[in-house]
């Protein structure tokens, strides 16, 4: 337990400045942490002897999130459609070797990982498109400075909207988790699936869905002055697709017949358990509020 406390402690801290610096380390650390994910992904899927295009897939990936920090959907686009034929294109330059399970595998994986990463880098960056080129300078000559005005950044609550909106996002994936959780344990007696969570509950569902819809109002409405109305809709919606998240990636692991799906952070399992969820609320955090004119 103490392990899993500090490394949590550890992970959240480096988070915390990664987001406040944006630009760059952003975007780099995402790609850092896409890579892992596709590093774990890649093992599961050889556990059931699944062969993946692992560095074209891996190419594919950074070229995606190349795009999305700069902010060109269409290249992010075009990107994807030509790795993914490249990949389908593998089983026929290695007819034997690559087989089409194993193109197809390759492919929802680069989807899976690839498309919600690209979304948060989106996110980060809808305020301001130069900050992507103002953030190269500090980073590259005045790293710590950059890293202590991060630092004050978070202490004084300055926030730019891209930050604001990928706090919001991530505190309310992890409400729905923590809420989710304590009430589960507290109250939880009817199984929500238990062949493929057997310790997620109804009341604990309910407990994440209340939970999450209070602290999106808490955090999106009281402290960055989003509508109410939109707030508490954007809490519901996204408890929920956090729990879709979570259970596709136990499915996942069930098939690969593993408890982990890797060892990035001790007690917490790998890269893939700690963003189930958020693969899947990036990207519906992201078009809810470009649909809801919040931005």
């Amino acid at each position: 337990m103490i392990v899993r406390i500090i490394s949590g402690i550890v992970g959240i801290a480096i988070a915390a400045v990664v987001i406040q610096l944006g630009g760059l380390p952003f975007a780099a650390f995402a790609m850092l942490l896409t890579l892992i994910g596709w590093y774990e992904y890649s093992s599961m899927m050889k556990a059931k002897g699944l062969d993946i295009t692992f560095l074209l897939g891996a190419l594919t990936l950074i070229l995606m999130l190349c795009c999305a920090w700069l902010g060109n959907t269409e290249e992010l686009l075009a990107v994807l459609t030509i790795g993914m034929l490249m990949i389908f294109l593998m089983t026929v330059l290695l007819h034997g070797s690559v087989r089409p399970i194993d193109a197809c595998a390759s492919i929802a994986g680069v989807l899976y990982i690839g498309l919600p990463f690209a979304h948060l880098i989106l996110l980060r960056f809808l305020d301001d498109e130069s900050q992507v080129i103002d953030s190269v300078a500090p980073i590259a000559d005045k790293g710590l400075m950059a890293i202590g005005n991060a630092l004050e950044s978070l202490m004084a609550l300055n926030f730019d909207v891209g930050s604001a909106m990928i706090w919001l996002l991530f505190i309310c994936t992890w409400s729905s988790d923590t809420f989710a959780y304590f009430v589960g344990v507290a109250i939880g007696s009817h199984k929500l699936a238990s062949s493929i969570s057997p310790k997620k509950t109804v009341e604990g569902f309910i407990g994440g869905v209340l939970g999450t819809t209070a602290m999106a109002v808490l955090v999106g409405h009281v402290c960055f002055n989003f509508p109410f109305v939109e707030m508490a809709i954007l809490g519901f919606i996204l408890a929920i697709v956090a729990t879709l998240g979570d259970l596709v990636e136990s499915v996942m692991k069930r098939f690969a017949g593993i408890k982990d799906s890797g060892i990035l952070l001790p007690g917490h399992g790998g890269m893939l358990d700690r963003f189930d969820s958020i693969f899947f609320t990036a990207p519906v955090f992201y078009y809810f509020i470009i649909i809801a004119g919040l931005i």
